[in-house]
C-alpha cells in the first residue's frame, strides 16, 4: 500500500511537470508566433506607407479635369445643363436647304453663345432621288469627314456657297469637294481626302437618309425643338419666332427642373 501511495504521488508530479513544461512550450509557441506576425504586420505598414507615400507624390488629376500651359489638369469644371436641343436637318444638295442655312446662321450662332442650346445636325440625301445622281450623298459624306476634324459647318458653308443648281449633279465631283474643303481652311488636307476615297462615312450618310425616310418627316429643311418638330421654317417660321420659341422651351426645361 504505501508502495503503492508512493507511486501514484510520483506519477503526479511527473503528471503536473509535465503539463508545466507543456505549457511553457505553448506559451514558447504564442511567442514566436506573435512575434512573426508583428513582423509581418510590420512590414506590410511599412510597405503600405511607401506605397501611399509614392501616390501621393503622384499627380494623377480626377476624372473630368481640365487645364492649360504646363498640362497638370486643375481646374474642376462644374458645366451647365444645356436645356434645349435643336435638330436641324438639311440635305447639301437642297436649295431650300441652302437658303434656310444662310438665313439662319446668325441667329444659330446667339442661340449658341447663349450656353442655353445645342444644335444638332441631321444630313439627308432626299435631293438625290428628286434629282437623279449622288451629288448629295456625295457631299454629305464629305461633311461628315470634316466633322472627324470638327470643321462640319465650316465645310457647309462652302458648299452653300458653291451649291450648283439642283439639277446638276456637280457635288458628285470629289475634286470639287476636296477643293471645298481646302477653302474652308484648318482641316487636314490628307486626312480629309483619305476618308472621302474610303468611302469611310457613306455607309452613315445612308443610315441617315433611311431614318429620316422612315419617320415621314416631310421635305427638308426642319427643325424639331426637344424633339418636337417646327412649322416649316421656309413659310411658318422665321429667326425672331425661332429665338421666341426657344427662350420659352429654355424657362420650362428650368422651371421643371427647379426642386
Amino acid at each position: 500500500m504505501v508502495t503503492s501511495t508512493a507511486n501514484k504521488e510520483h506519477e503526479s508530479e511527473s503528471t503536473r511537470q509535465g503539463g508545466s513544461r507543456s505549457r511553457r512550450s505553448n506559451w514558447g509557441n504564442y511567442v514566436v508566433i506573435a512575434v512573426g506576425l508583428a513582423a509581418v504586420l510590420g512590414g506590410a505598414a511599412a510597405v503600405g506607407q511607401v506605397v501611399r507615400g509614392g501616390r501621393a507624390s503622384t499627380v494623377e488629376a480626377p476624372n473630368n479635369a481640365v487645364g492649360v500651359g504646363s498640362g497638370t489638369k486643375l481646374d474642376l469644371p462644374v458645366r451647365p445643363t444645356v436645356p434645349v436641343t435643336l435638330t436641324v436637318f438639311e440635305d447639301p444638295r437642297s436649295p431650300q436647304s441652302k437658303t434656310f442655312a444662310q438665313g439662319y446662321a446668325a441667329t444659330f450662332s446667339r442661340l449658341l453663345a447663349s450656353g442655353q442650346v445645342q444644335i444638332n445636325y441631321r444630313l439627308v440625301t432626299q435631293s438625290d432621288e428628286k434629282y437623279g445622281g449622288s451629288g448629295a450623298k456625295e457631299a454629305a459624306a464629305a461633311a461628315a469627314c470634316a466633322q472627324d476634324q470638327g470643321r462640319l459647318t465650316a465645310f457647309m458653308d462652302q458648299v452653300w456657297q458653291h451649291q450648283p443648281a439642283p439639277g446638276d449633279d456637280a457635288l458628285k465631283d470629289r475634286a470639287l469637294l476636296i477643293k471645298l474643303a481646302k477653302k474652308a481652311k484648318k482641316i487636314d488636307h490628307d486626312g480629309f481626302k483619305l476618308c472621302v476615297d474610303r468611302d469611310e462615312r457613306t455607309g452613315w450618310v445612308a443610315a441617315s437618309q433611311s431614318e429620316y425616310a422612315k419617320a415621314h418627316l416631310g421635305d427638308v429643311p426642319l427643325i424639331q425643338l426637344n424633339g418636337r418638330t417646327l412649322p416649316a421654317p421656309a413659310t411658318q417660321l422665321t429667326p425672331a419666332k425661332l429665338t421666341t420659341l426657344v427662350k420659352k422651351e429654355a424657362q420650362r426645361v428650368i422651371a421643371a427642373a427647379a426642386p
